[in-house]
C-alpha cells in the first residue's frame, strides 16, 4: 500500500512560513547584537577618550599655574637687581670711607668685622649630638 504523500506536504507548507520569518528574526537579531556590539564600544571608547582629555586639561592647568610662579619670579628680577646694585654702590662708599678713617686713624677695638664659619660649627654640634 501506497502512503499519502499530501499530510507531508501539508506540514511542509505549514513550517516553512515559521522558518522563513524565524530565521528572518534571527538575522534581524544578530544584527541588532552587532549594533549593539559597536555602540557599546563606542561609549567605552568615549569615556576612556574623555578622561584622558580631563587628565590634559588637568596638565594645562599646572603648566599654566607654573606660568604664572614663572612670570612673578621674572618679574622680581629687576628689583632684586635695583637692590643688588644700591647694596653695591653703598658698600664702596662705605669702603672708601674705612679706607680713608683708617689712614686717619686706626680702628679700635671691637670694630673688627669677624668671619664666622657657621656650617663648620653647625658640623662640630652634629658630631657632637
Amino acid at each position: 500500500m501506497r502512503h499519502s504523500v499530501v499530510p507531508s506536504r501539508v506540514s511542509q507548507s505549514i513550517s516553512a512560513p515559521y522558518t522563513t520569518s524565524s530565521a528572518a528574526a534571527l538575522s534581524k537579531l544578530l544584527e541588532k547584537k552587532k549594533e549593539y556590539n559597536a555602540v557599546s564600544a563606542l561609549e567605552r571608547a568615549s569615556s576612556l577618550y574623555l578622561e584622558r582629555i580631563e587628565a590634559l586639561g588637568e596638565d594645562c592647568d599646572t603648566m599654566a599655574n607654573a606660568g604664572e610662579v614663572h612670570g612673578q619670579v621674572l618679574a622680581q628680577w629687576p628689583k632684586m637687581f635695583q637692590i643688588l646694585s644700591q647694596f653695591l654702590s653703598s658698600r664702596e662708599s662705605f669702603e672708601a670711607e674705612l679706607e680713608d678713617q683708617s689712614a686717619l686713624q686706626p680702628m679700635p677695638e671691637g670694630q673688627r668685622l669677624v668671619r664666622i664659619p657657621v656650617d663648620e660649627l653647625q658640623q662640630m654640634n652634629e658630631e657632637k649630638s
